[in-house]
């Protein structure tokens, strides 16, 4: 399973960011026109707002079991959910666990 996890941390920043990035380089890091974008029509507004309860579900089991499980480095899965999102943090996270319990 960890090396299905590492896949998809890897897709978790290419799909994503294959994206993104042509945004940026057109706008730069214009947050506000960013957020116009996102919240512009009812469907980008509900991707939007379900990615962002996602991610502080994430971040409070990240913590949560993170804690339980004894894994290590778990400000990893948190910056990579703020810099990239869930499709990074979660893989990550979950990479992470499958680590500390092979370490026993």
């Amino acid at each position: 399973m960890a090396n299905f996890y590492l896949v998809l941390c890897v897709l978790g920043v290419v799909v994503p960011y294959g994206f993104f990035l042509p945004w940026l380089l057109d706008h730069g890091l214009d947050l506000p026109l960013f957020v116009t974008e996102l919240l512009s029509t009812r469907v980008g507004a509900f991707f939007g707002a379900d990615v962002i309860v996602a991610a502080v579900a994430l971040l409070g089991f990240v913590a949560a079991e993170g804690r339980r499980a004894g894994v290590k480095g778990l400000w990893a899965p948190v910056l990579g959910t703020i810099c990239v999102g869930v499709s990074l943090g979660l893989p990550l996270f979950l990479y992470l666990r499958e680590r500390a319990r092979a370490r026993g």
